[in-house]
């Protein structure tokens, strides 16, 4: 990935902070932790690894993504405006009556939206059902899943992933969202989920354990599960829950939170603040 392939990429990402944040502000409330973990793997994947097409969503040879983590829809909804699937001003109906932006992603009422999600713990199962159809239908479509690392306590998480490598599934990506908080503390304190990398090896899927926030590591991850064939691949990701806004960054009450007038207004000012940097 060249250098400026990287400075697009992370000027993106701040567009879709900036999109996100705005959004959530104008309802006043919602899972801004969750959803800015993971606006670097969101926007590499829209962004360069993905095939879409924004005027047919649903063409039969798209890229697929589960976002399994329902709840970080409003990182997508960012993403997928900005890429033309909706109008931009979709994003202020977030979560209001009658909008087509629910809190959790409905592929129902969503352009773009590949799974409805949300009840955490399913959406890999769903995404180990559509690559296997891909594969019955003889699509080279990738499909793609990003999981949490509270999910990752489910136990039908484990069920698909020993059924995934049964069934040689290369043609199944998924991350891990690895922030190490959840909805009431630290993963590692309500059920410790790690040595995570040896876990996902063991299941006999190809396992690489990244920085979640770096574009070239995301880069070189997934040309390499792209070239693992005969298994699925497990990317984890390390990222900083809320990353981006300092009044939810790294804190386990951003799961889900008021954002106010001022929270927005500083998180705004750091953006623009990074972005004349950049």
């Amino acid at each position: 990935m060249t250098q400026a392939q990287m400075q697009h990429l992370s000027a993106k990402a701040r567009e879709v902070r900036i999109n996100t944040l705005k959004s959530i502000g104008h309802l006043g409330i919602g899972h801004v932790g969750g959803a800015l973990s993971i606006v670097e793997v969101l926007t590499y994947l829209y962004y360069d690894a993905m095939t879409v097409h924004p005027d047919t969503p649903r063409h039969p040879d798209r890229d697929r993504l589960v976002l399994s983590k329902g709840h970080a829809g409003p990182a997508l909804y960012s993403i997928l405006a900005m890429k033309g699937f909706f109008p931009m001003e979709w994003l202020y109906t977030l979560n209001v009556g009658g909008t087509r932006l629910p809190s959790h992603c409905d592929r129902n009422l969503t352009p773009g939206i590949d799974m409805t999600t949300g009840s955490l713990g399913q959406g890999l199962s769903a995404a180990v059902g559509i690559a296997l159809a891909c594969r019955m239908d003889k699509r080279k479509s990738t499909v793609y899943a990003i999981i949490g690392d509270g999910e990752s306590q489910e136990g039908q998480v484990w069920e698909a992933a020993m059924t995934a490598p049964m069934f040689k599934l290369d043609n199944l990506i998924a991350f891990t969202d690895f922030n190490k908080m959840q909805i009431d503390g630290k993963t590692a304190d309500i059920m410790n989920i790690e040595k995570l990398e040896a876990k996902w090896s063991a299941f006999g899927w190809h396992t690489q354990r990244i920085n979640g926030h770096d574009f070239a590591e995301l880069d070189k991850a997934v040309a390499a599960a792209r070239e693992a064939s005969g298994t699925p691949s497990m990317i984890i990701l390390d990222t900083i829950k809320g990353k981006g806004c300092p009044a939810a960054e790294n804190k386990v009450s951003s799961h889900n939170m008021p954002l106010s007038a001022d929270d927005l207004e500083e998180a705004l000012s750091a953006l623009t603040a990074a972005e004349g940097d950049a």
